[in-house]
């Protein structure tokens, strides 16, 4: 009895456990393939709301006082994972992987993506802008990570691209310069966070690993909120629904599934779904703040998915570079 209750108590302290424990009796290769389907959606639906909540800021309140709150709210709920993996003794190397992570996936890439809209680019050039990053990470996956990217790959990446730019591709506002540098560093970091954590250990589950990358980020968002003349919010509806929008969709679904993703598939193939996220985000848009799209925009989420659909059939292989 105690056995079992152990058993069950470990795989709550630790969802990848849980997921390899229920996937032992799912050998049946459709019904991983649905698991898999299911997961990357889910993916791609979480990492699109980012923009969304950059666009549910009131400009009463700072952007970089709603992160704070984000992250730190997000290192409390993550925090009991923390100690249980302390407990159970952690090297410290995977912390400070972790911490890189943090730094670079979520405070930098996120303060960076969410300030470029908050400044005045529009949603639909912040996701254009974004879309480079699988491009980026898969022309780097073959050189630093060893993985091998088919032609077809790169056909089904560039597609992709194109369809993201006839889709968004429309008037660009009158953003200033540094919104569109702050698009370009915050897909920059992604990439590189992206990088690092295929060619770490990651031995840390993922809900432990959140608590690390998340106080890391409140930590460095601390001075920022400072700067910015207050640390207590204006406890309003308003700002209540984006802080749990953020923490919520956008950190505990879209980075918990983006990691574990990467930790389950090649860095190019999980790349290839941001090509989505336009796409989502448009549909977010619609929902949310009842945006209408245009036939242009229509068609070009059409080539976009044609173009995933053409590489993510493409089969990519991780070389072993210790072989000869």
């Amino acid at each position: 009895m105690f056995a079992g209750f152990s058993n069950r108590f470990a795989n709550i302290a630790d969802p990848e456990r849980s997921f390899n424990n229920k996937a032992i009796g799912a050998r049946i290769p459709g019904v991983r393939s649905v698991k898999k389907v299911l997961v990357q959606a889910g993916l791609v639906l979480a990492w699109s709301s980012g923009f969304i909540g950059a666009r549910m800021i009131n400009g009463e309140e700072a952007v970089y006082l709603v992160l704070f709150w984000r992250f730190t709210i997000a290192a409390v709920i993550f925090s009991p994972w923390l100690g249980l993996t302390l407990i159970r003794g952690v090297a410290l190397r995977d912390v400070a992987n972790q911490s890189c992570l943090g730094f670079l996936a979520m405070f930098c890439s996120t303060t960076f993506a969410v300030k470029a809209v908050a400044t005045g680019l529009p949603p639909g050039t912040a996701a254009l802008i974004s879309a480079l990053q699988p491009l980026a990470t898969t022309i780097c996956a073959g050189p630093v990570l060893g993985e091998r990217i088919p032609a077809r790959k790169w056909l089904g990446s560039l597609i992709a691209l194109a369809g993201v730019a006839l889709a968004t591709g429309g008037p660009t506002g009158h953003a200033p310069p540094s919104a569109y540098g702050l698009a370009v560093a915050a897909t920059l970091c992604l990439v590189l966070a992206t990088l690092i954590s295929k060619l770490s250990s990651n031995s840390m589950s993922i809900f432990p690993a959140l608590a690390v990358q998340s106080v890391v980020s409140a930590l460095c968002m601390l001075p920022l909120a400072v700067l910015d003349g207050r640390l207590a919010p204006h406890m309003t509806a308003q700002f209540a629904t984006v802080v749990l929008w953020f923490v919520i969709i956008s950190t505990a679904v879209g980075y918990g599934l983006y990691w574990f993703c990467l930790r389950e598939n090649a860095a190019s193939e999980v790349a290839t779904l941001i090509y989505l996220t336009p796409v989502i985000t448009a549909a977010w848009a619609y929902v949310v703040f009842g945006e209408p799209t245009t036939m242009k925009a229509t068609l070009g989420y059409f080539v976009c998915v044609i173009g995933i659909a053409i590489g993510t059939s493409a089969f990519t292989t991780k070389v072993n570079l210790s072989k000869k």
